[in-house]
């Protein structure tokens, strides 16, 4: 069961960073959010998903 967890965790996490590096945010947004959701990936996941980054603007 824990490897089930961990693998959607995986995916989320690839699919975030990849919304992350696509977005309109500035380098400096787009770096600072893909080491929280790499350093910390549950936590950082969650907390992208209601203040990343949204189409041209960036909220750090």
């Amino acid at each position: 069961m824990e490897f089930i967890l961990g693998l959607i965790i995986l995916i989320l996490d690839i699919y975030a960073i990849y919304q992350v590096l696509t977005s309109g945010a500035s380098t400096l947004a787009k770096v600072l959010w893909t080491l929280a959701i790499i350093i910390l990936p549950v936590i950082g996941l969650i907390v992208w998903f209601f203040a990343g980054p949204r189409g041209g603007s960036a909220r750090v």
